[in-house]
């Protein structure tokens, strides 16, 4: 019995993060009906940060209380472009691109976010293109095959392939999504405006990545900065809205899809889900949590044949399969790579930790020459801790 209680608890993980995945998948479902209702992209997005933001806010404020850093301007102003590129622009054309074309081709474009990560990266100067090495050329690799796959997903249609043996349409024909007819699952993957939307939120979401990365070294706290970024993303969203959107209609949610669109994601993919998903790096690694990613890929395609009349092509089924290889590469080198440093770094810091158990043991031997020696003694003990506190701070660095 203990030992079927040890499996399940090993398990909780994984067992969470398909939830998450399927959480993620219901967003698309849910958005896809809400704009084929008549809800623009511009309000929906709003309402989400804003849910978000409602629920994240009181969850910061008892939860890190005690524990919150000094807020300063410089945070202040990352969070704004967290909101910026990881909230606000980044759900208008990922949303936007998902009202143009069908949720299974949004859902693979946003796989390769972490190759658009890898290239920008090293655009930056935060990454290291090294071929010599494995690592280095399984990410490079992968970058290429998971853009290739975006080419073939968008230009290659092939046969159709049935799954079911019959369908369930919640979309109706003769709603208006965005001001645009809404597209017929025949013609939604060779719509060249929803695709550029779906890879100009990859680009968006990839610089948040960036950000947040320098952002979470000064403002450590996770709820807290979630927090500020659905803020700002929530401004952002809204003030943009307004200016865009004027048919204040469009801004009343009634007891309709609309309400548990904007409600569900604001408050589950943006609250709870973010919360299950930092247990889960904790416990087990960012790594772990991103490799979870094709899955929402997997749930969206066969929900989307089954209730929104999506058709499944060759093409398509091909270049998702490949923007998931090179998902599994690109993580796979970035894995070698992480467990290269971690190697490294704590054998340095284990040989400090031993010399600084002889120096210390060494003290009482010689005990009539302590007076003489306390200082020599006291100053090795010092820089050497100090050499261990150096590189406990560079391996927090490179975990980060």
């Amino acid at each position: 019995m203990k030992g079927i209680c040890n499996v399940l608890h090993g398990l909780k993980p994984v067992m969470l993060m398909v939830v998450v995945q399927i959480a993620y998948s219901a967003v698309n479902v849910l958005y896809k009906l809400a704009f084929n209702d008549g809800m623009t992209v511009r309000v929906a997005t709003a309402y989400r940060l804003a849910f978000g933001s409602a629920f994240t806010i009181p969850l910061a404020l008892i939860t890190e209380r005690n524990k919150r850093p000094k807020l300063t301007w410089r945070v202040l102003f990352m969070s704004f472009f967290c909101g910026l590129f990881g909230g606000s622009l980044f759900q208008n054309l990922f949303y936007e691109a998902l009202a143009l074309i069908s949720a299974t081709f949004a859902s693979a474009i946003y796989n390769l976010v972490p190759a658009i990560t890898f290239v920008m990266a090293i655009s930056f100067g935060l990454e290291r293109l090294n071929l010599r090495a494995a690592s280095g050329k399984a990410k490079v690799l992968g970058t290429l095959i998971g853009i290739g796959g975006a080419m073939v997903l968008t230009f290659i249609k092939g046969k159709e392939i049935h799954i079911w043996p019959f369908h369930i349409n919640l979309l109706d024909p003769h709603q208006h999504q965005n001001g645009h007819v809404a597209s017929h699952s025949d013609d939604s993957g060779i719509n060249l405006l929803g695709v550029l939307c779906a890879i100009a939120s990859c680009f968006s979401f990839a610089m948040w990545f960036i950000i947040q990365a320098k952002m979470s070294k000064e403002y450590p706290t996770h709820y807290s900065s979630t927090a500020l970024m659905s803020t700002m993303g929530a401004i952002q969203a809204t003030v943009f809205g307004l200016c865009v959107e004027r048919d204040w209609s469009q801004w009343k949610l009634g007891w309709n899809i609309r309400l548990l669109a904007v409600a569900y994601s604001g408050i589950v993919a943006s609250g709870v889900v973010v919360i299950i998903t930092a247990w889960c790096i904790q416990m087990r690694g960012p790594l772990f949590a991103s490799v979870f990613n094709p899955l929402m890929l997997v749930i969206v395609a066969v929900t989307a044949s089954l209730m929104l009349d999506e058709k499944l092509y060759l093409g398509s089924l091909l270049g998702a399969v490949l923007i998931v290889c090179g998902l599994y590469m690109v993580l796979w080198g970035k894995s070698k790579e992480m467990k290269k440093i971690a190697m490294l770094v704590p054998s340095e810091i284990t040989q400090e930790a031993e010399a600084i158990e002889v120096v210390v043991s060494s003290t009482p031997a010689d005990n009539y020459k302590c007076d003489q020696n306390n200082h020599s003694q006291t100053t090795t003990t010092t820089t050497t801790r100090n050499e261990v506190q150096d590189h406990e701070d560079l391996s927090k660095k490179w975990g980060n």
